[in-house]
């Protein structure tokens, strides 16, 4: 039996299709086999996390900042050299603006396609500086080009073209140094460096941190080893990085560190096992890797990534990052101070409806689920009888609902009191669009929701929404059965799969439109 026929078992899509489709992300979720707890982690686990607890940034958000530095400098360079060059007989500003801008651009096309923006090229200017001076000068060579062809060279001046391309190469240069001389100081601060947990043990798990280790230039920061199995099977220390805990253990560590990936270090062959993993850890917002570097098997180039030259099977990435989230950051904020100045005379007056109406405060603070299953305050208009409230939520409104207020019955069934929760998106806890945050003790018929559905807390892998996907397909209010929080989290996963900017931008305009029901809103 040759290779291509030993690898047709194991099919990386089809693993992906089964960890969704058991939890509920392609279809309504299936019954529930088991119940997730996450487990208490040990003290020396707690102290590892603590180590991690502070962001670091992304790569791909620094090279992205790289380039518009570049652009932006190389073009500032074009302009500040045409103030002090440039004869007035020659082309009027605007031309040189054009051109600044076109060889700017275009020097930036030409240091992507030469792997200039690579972390290794980063990290190492000498070895990349005659490609970062070869796209420089190609692209200045290409604008020449097209103003000799449109018979236009002789209306700029040549001391600007020859002391711009001057300038830009030295620009380049010193700042391609300077960064370099950073880069790897962050990487010592651990600022930019990609955080990984290895999920296996035992000689696997060594060989592939020593594969790891050995890779030129790595940025990967190895904090920890979990294995189920007992110190017989898979020792405490492997290649000198300690075993914290198990797989259940895993997920309450990386919901109190910061980590980017999780490595599986387990033979293809243990397909059963793998999935079972997946099952329990895709509720996690991280990256999920499958060690390929010690199989025979070869699989399509797109299922690939790499560590350096290791291969790595991609099952499972984090959903919305680096500049998805900084774009839907951006379009949380912008529409949420349209907002402000759109709805602020429902403010004041819902605010003083609750103040006339009952006795108590304005607004009503809950504890809720929000990313990675953080418990974030929630800002609600004030809807019950302040000695009635329930800031758990373990009862649930039902209609005709006595804790209920009069003006309150009308706020929860217009939303309105909702409303004071864009406050929440402002301060960054929520997002305008996502899954709603239920409270911590929500539950139905005496079960807390993650009981019910399998899988349930994979919709924490996005900042939760004011608005969502399930409410405008009708899946809001009162949850009186299974069926209404499993298909709720349905359209949530169904959400977080298919996420855009256009996607949020539907919701948002459709949610004023599909509030206008009220049939299950009490």
């Amino acid at each position: 039996m040759n290779q291509q026929e030993k690898s047709e078992p194991f099919d990386v899509d089809a693993l992906r299709r089964k960890v969704r489709e058991t939890a509920g992300g392609d279809k309504a979720p299936a019954p529930p086999n088991t119940v997730l707890e996450t487990g208490e982690i040990n003290a020396f686990a707690r102290q590892i996390a603590g180590q991690f607890q502070d962001s670091n940034y992304s790569p791909n958000i620094i090279i992205g900042q790289l380039r518009l530095l570049e652009f932006s400098s190389l073009f500032a360079t074009g302009l500040a050299t045409h103030h002090f060059l440039a004869k007035e007989h020659f082309s009027p500003f605007i031309m040189y603006l054009a051109v600044a801008f076109l060889g700017s651009a275009l020097s930036i096309l030409l240091l992507q396609l030469a792997d200039c923006y690579q972390v290794p090229a980063l990290r190492r200017p000498l070895r990349s500086m005659p490609r970062i001076v070869g796209a420089w000068t190609i692209a200045f060579s290409l604008v020449a080009l097209a103003l000799f062809l449109l018979k236009s060279g002789d209306l700029y001046s040549r001391g600007w073209v020859i002391s711009w391309y001057a300038a830009g190469a030295l620009f380049l240069l010193v700042e391609r140094y300077l960064l370099a001389f950073g880069i790897r100081r962050w990487a010592r601060n651990g600022i930019m460096e990609r955080r990984a947990v290895i999920v296996g043990g035992g000689q696997p798990a060594k060989d592939l941190i020593r594969a790891i280790e050995q890779q030129q230039d790595n940025d990967i920061r190895i904090c920890g080893i979990f294995d189920d199995r007992g110190s017989d099977r898979s020792p405490t220390i492997v290649a000198g990085y300690p075993k914290l805990g198990t797989v259940q253990e895993l997920v309450e560590f990386a919901r109190q560190a910061h980590i980017d990936m999780l490595i599986i270090s387990l033979p293809l062959s243990a397909e059963a096992r793998i999935l079972e993993l997946l099952r329990m850890l895709w509720v996690l917002p991280v990256d999920i890797r499958l060690a390929a570097h010690s199989n025979s098997l070869r699989f399509r180039p797109r299922s690939y990534s790499h560590i350096g030259a290791v291969p790595m099977l991609d099952i499972l990435d984090r959903p919305i990052r680096d500049w998805d989230s900084v774009a839907k950051r951006i379009f949380d904020v912008f529409f949420s101070i349209v907002a402000l100045l759109l709805l602020w005379p429902v403010f004041i007056g819902a605010a003083i409806a609750v103040k006339l109406s009952s006795k108590g405060p304005v607004l009503f603070v809950q504890k809720r689920h929000g990313f990675n299953n953080e418990v974030i305050n929630v800002l609600k208009f004030r809807s019950m009888y302040t000695d009635m409230s329930d800031p758990t939520a373990k009862r649930a409104v039902t209609k005709g609902d006595p804790r209920v207020t009069p003006i309150g019955r009308f706020l929860r069934k217009s939303s309105i009191d909702e409303l004071p929760q864009i406050f929440n998106v402002l301060r960054g806890d929520l997002s305008l669009v996502g899954p709603r945050p239920h409270a911590v003790l929500a539950q139905t018929h005496d079960r807390l929701y993650g009981e019910v559905v399998e899988g349930y807390f994979a919709r924490h892998r996005v900042k939760p929404g004011v608005t969502g996907w399930a409410q405008i397909n009708g899946w809001r209010g009162e949850i009186d059965n299974d069926e209404k929080i499993k298909f709720r989290t349905a359209y949530d996963l169904y959400y977080i799969e298919n996420w855009s900017l256009l996607f949020d931008l539907k919701i948002l305009f459709l949610t004023p439109i599909r509030l206008l029901n009220t049939e299950n809103a009490y």
